[in-house]
């Protein structure tokens, strides 16, 4: 079946799901009728057509969306939970095949890494997995196609999608393809390596927040082999510390403990 029949059907299928539009029902958010059209384009950005469209649907439906929605459909909480779940045994499976070497702790910081909310987000941008959220009004008025939160979540919900689609080597494939870098090409210190200070950068920027402020409070130690403190203060008014051999260790420690802080509020708040 080609892309433009399986997508006429999938069309057909969507508009009878939960939380789609109804023929002469003006849609309840703007803008969704281009995330439902741009459909065919994401599956072929992944590399699979579903054949149950409504698990893609489903993973790009934030909570607010399905709040606001008369149908209440289901929001894309569930399929994070097993995405989270598929990315942390599909990564631990390519790992331990691409490095039959390592020691247990170096298999689990490299896979720390690559399931972190600082690389997905990275991840889920490129793919401008942004475009195709369904928001509620707040969310969409407050920037959430740019929130790395949603972002990750949505990601890892259409890990799930994925999985519950076309099984676990579809999900793999999708992982492999976008999530852990070709095992040919990488070098093993680039799986311990994140740069907080760009991710908190962009997540500031997607808030609508100004950069973060970073100052060197305390120096100590020798002169040649000082330990530097570095505070680094936001626009959300959040501030923390952090010690490193340099000033840009420093700063990136701040900045990690920041995200931190960041992803406990996103999680409190819901």
């Amino acid at each position: 079946m080609s892309n433009v029949t399986g997508w006429a059907l999938t069309r057909a299928a969507v508009t009878g799901l939960p939380g789609a539009p109804r023929a002469g029902h003006q849609q309840v958010i703007s803008g969704q009728s281009q995330v439902e059209n741009s459909l065919d384009q994401l599956q072929s950005l992944v590399g699979h057509e579903f054949r149950q469209p409504q698990f893609l649907l489903e993973a790009l439906t934030h909570s607010s969306f399905a709040q606001e929605s008369l149908e209440r459909p289901r929001d894309n909480e569930q399929l994070e939970f097993l995405g989270d779940a598929v990315l942390t045994f599909v990564v631990s499976v390519i790992l331990a095949d691409a490095f039959p070497d390592w020691e247990e702790g170096k298999l689990t910081r490299a896979r720390s890494h690559l399931v972190a909310a600082p690389h997905l987000h990275v991840v889920a941008s490129r793919l401008g997995l942004g475009e195709y959220l369904r928001l509620g009004r707040g969310e969409e008025k407050t920037g959430g196609r740019g929130k790395p939160a949603l972002l990750v979540n949505a990601l890892e919900a259409l890990v799930a999608a994925l999985y519950r689609d076309g099984g676990l080597a579809t999900a793999q494939a999708f992982i492999e393809r976008f999530i852990v870098p070709d095992k040919s090409e990488i070098h093993a210190d680039e799986l311990f390596r994140i740069d907080y200070k760009s991710e908190l950068q962009e997540r500031l920027q997607a808030d609508r927040l100004p950069p973060a402020e970073y100052r060197v409070v305390e120096e100590s130690g020798p002169e040649h082999q000082k330990t530097f403190t570095v505070e680094v203060v936001t626009g959300n008014n959040l501030a923390a510390r952090g010690k490193g051999g340099s000033k840009k260790a420093a700063e990136q420690e701040a900045a990690r403990t920041i995200i931190d802080e960041m992803e406990k509020e996103s999680r409190t708040d819901g």
